[in-house]
């Protein structure tokens, strides 16, 4: 899988153990940290070879992930692009487990958004506007909203959406949602209208039809699958 990604210039590969102590990375990764070799990466933390603006928020999603088995998917970020320019990715990181179910360590890569000839840039304060939506996805949010948190009009911030995500805002929406639905009926015994209701959902009905169309089974069907 290293050799793999070794392959994809654009994106960062990398394997983490229980402290966050890189395992294995691609060769993408070793010389964005300026290095030359992987050697000279496996076995540091983040936090030896970043700035500590950087180093702090990446721990901090390792910690996070290491702690609750939860994974980051496509989280907007602020990486570095090759000679240490900075540049935004999306970042998806990912808890391994033994096979007693044991958290060891985490998977993740970061791939480049902007290609080569991309004029558009990405404000800074997109970022922080899809974090507000990771926090409030549960209130009453609209593209129109977090249009206007980010400074943009709605046109420009839905073209963005599209562009990153592939998405149109409402589907972001959703989609937050209903990730959010997904770990609630596999790690709380709360009622499904309960759990529809705290993830943004007022019509319960509604909720079980994106569910299904998302996922393919219902809510109490998805939850019975993985017991």
């Amino acid at each position: 899988m290293e050799q793999l990604f070794d392959h994809i210039p654009d994106t960062v590969f990398f394997l983490k153990d229980s402290a966050g102590r890189y395992l294995a990375v691609n060769q993408s990764l070793v010389e964005r940290c300026g290095l030359q070799e992987k050697p000279q990466l496996v076995g540091r933390h983040v936090r030896d070879v970043f700035p500590n603006d950087l180093a702090a928020r990446y721990a901090a999603q390792d910690e996070t992930v290491l702690r609750t088995g939860r994974p980051i998917v496509d989280r907007l970020e602020l990486h570095w692009y090759a000679r240490r320019q900075s540049g935004w990715c999306l970042t998806t990181k990912l808890p391994l487990r033994a096979p007693s179910g044991a958290i060891i360590g985490l998977a993740g890569i970061s791939r480049d958004l902007r290609a080569p000839g991309d004029r558009e840039s990405i404000p800074s304060s997109l970022a922080s506007t899809l974090e507000f939506l990771e926090a409030h996805f549960d209130e009453n949010i609209s593209p129109a909203s977090l249009a206007r948190s980010a400074g943009l009009s709605p046109i420009r911030f839905a073209r963005l959406i599209k562009r990153i995500f592939r998405l149109t805002p409402s589907q972001l929406i959703t989609q937050t949602r209903l990730a959010a639905a997904s770990r609630l009926l596999l790690e709380t015994d709360q009622p499904v209208a309960e759990i529809a209701h705290s993830c943004g959902f007022y019509d319960h009905s509604a909720f079980s039809r994106a569910f299904r169309s998302a996922t393919g089974a219902t809510p109490m069907e998805f939850r019975k699958r993985q017991t």
